[in-house]
């Protein structure tokens, strides 16, 4: 027999971390597009002001150019994709932490214990820790630390929050202190 809790705590720690992230990409999709609505109106309204097209020529090239501008930074951040990446994978690991509540007990048959530990490296496999922000991984870290509950070590070792066995287990020591 396995304990559920530690897997659960990581799975629902993940599903918060994506969840964050997923907004977080949100916002910058649509921070990212609003110049974007912003040129091309103003595009409409140049053209539809002038009724000689050699009076607006520079103004369009110049709003062109930054429309080109900000397409080619939409496309290189690719933040509508991350927001649906991290959207999706939330929901998957929300969907584990779900089987894994529903099982009765603490305790866990070590061949359903596999088959869940290995949803959970499939999914974990998935997210991009990378295009995670810093703040992000640091507040869903401490958050679960502080309320003594499993962090997966992805996040313990990137975010340099270190959870040391001690007495009061409430201290979080950064990771420049142990080495």
């Amino acid at each position: 027999m396995k304990n559920k809790l530690k897997l659960l705590d990581r799975s629902e720690c993940l599903t918060l971390l994506c969840t964050l992230s997923s907004n977080y990409w949100s916002r910058i999709n649509f921070i990212l597009n609003i110049p974007l609505v912003l040129t091309s109106s103003s595009m409409c309204i140049i053209n539809s002001i002038s009724t000689d097209a050699n009076d607006i020529k520079i103004p369009n090239i110049i709003v062109n150019a930054f429309s080109v501008l900000i397409i080619s930074l939409i496309n290189n951040i690719k933040a509508s994709e991350k927001y649906d990446k991290f959207k999706r994978t939330s929901q998957q690991f929300l969907e584990l932490a779900q089987e894994i509540d529903a099982i009765e007990g603490d305790e866990v048959e070590v061949e359903k214990y596999n088959i869940l530990t290995l949803k959970y490296d499939n999914l974990i496999k998935n997210v991009d820790f990378e295009d995670i922000n810093s703040s992000i991984k640091n507040r869903v870290s401490n958050l679960f630390i502080n309320n003594d509950r499993n962090v997966p070590i992805q996040l313990n070792g990137i975010t340099g929050n270190f959870k040391r066995n001690s007495k009061d287990n409430k201290d979080i020591y950064p990771m420049s202190e142990i080495v």
